[in-house]
């Protein structure tokens, strides 16, 4: 575990010229200062995450881990924190020279009702509401839209459909939310990213693009729905897998034996290898087969 005395020196306490002021938390952990914003390169259980405060005024030396509460996803390390430190200091100044407009626009959105808005440009609005939100585009501005990501009402929800209005209106966006929707479409949307772009995405290009080949892969094969640690056998992981991975009531259930160490859900599923994983019909661990088992 390190000391404070063994932590790395920082070297650039005041801002430097992407505009981030680094420094060292009371507690040794690594901050940064951007504008009204300080972030936290935070030990996590397993690595580090980015949290950040808004408003703290004290000095970065002044800080302590307790200050951070908004979390921004996993870091590798000092170097990728720095890196994503640049970038949201690239985002801030670019948010600075769009200059958009927060108004109250009483308005119902499909997300219940507006209690904020902010001005992207003419016809395209952002509206915060109680438990989401997303953009509202004027007619004209939906037409603009491309077909394969036209919503028929104009409204695009935050957490995927916001990307086809950043697509259609790059130059309302700062570069990192252009870079955040072109992953976003890529991801979720491939089919419209190439129809559109023209770019053909190589296999772990797209989420949704690698689910369907491995569903495909593995239509005919036992993938597991269900599992926890074996009471019955010592360092083996107890099963219950379905055909394709079929979560239905009427689907044909079959449990296996699995090492714990080799069982790792991956990004799709755990894909049984029946010339490896026995199955299993003993005593079971999982409460509703403990009176279907046969031994």
């Amino acid at each position: 575990m390190s000391t404070l005395s063994s932590l790395p020196p920082v070297t650039n306490s005041n801002p430097d010229d992407s505009g981030v002021e680094y420094g060292r938390s009371g507690d040794g952990i690594l901050v940064a200062r951007i504008g009204d914003l300080v972030f936290a390169m935070t030990p996590g259980r397993v690595g580090h995450f980015v949290a950040s405060a808004w408003r703290l005024l004290k000095p970065l030396d002044k800080t302590v881990r307790a200050n951070f509460y908004s979390h921004h996803g996993a870091v590798e390390g000092e170097t990728a924190f720095r890196a994503r430190m640049a970038e949201q200091a690239e985002h801030s100044r670019e948010l600075q020279a769009l200059d958009r407009k927060t108004r109250h626009i009483p308005t119902s959105t499909p997300w219940g009702a507006s209690q904020g808005a902010t001005i992207f440009g003419d016809g395209v609005v952002f509206h915060h509401t109680a438990s989401h939100g997303g953009f509202h585009l004027a007619t004209d501005r939906n037409a603009k839209v491309h077909p394969m990501l036209r919503s028929s009402d104009g409204f695009y929800e935050e957490d995927c459909f916001w990307a086809a209005v950043t697509i259609t209106f790059p130059a309302l966006f700062t570069t990192y939310e252009r870079r955040v929707a072109e992953k976003t479409l890529k991801d979720w949307q491939p089919d419209a990213w190439e129809a559109i772009t023209g770019d053909v995405l190589a296999p772990g290009a797209s989420h949704e693009r690698d689910r369907r080949s491995f569903e495909a892969a593995h239509a005919g094969d036992w993938i597991v729905i269900s599992a926890l640690c074996s009471d019955h056998h010592a360092g083996m992981t107890e099963v219950i897998a379905t055909r394709g991975g079929e979560r239905d009531p009427r689907a044909e259930e079959r449990r296996f034996l699995v090492a714990s160490m080799e069982y790792e859900v991956g990004r799709f599923g755990f894909a049984i290898d029946e010339a490896r994983h026995a199955a299993y019909d003993g005593p079971s661990s999982f409460v509703s087969w403990a009176g279907r088992s046969t031994a």
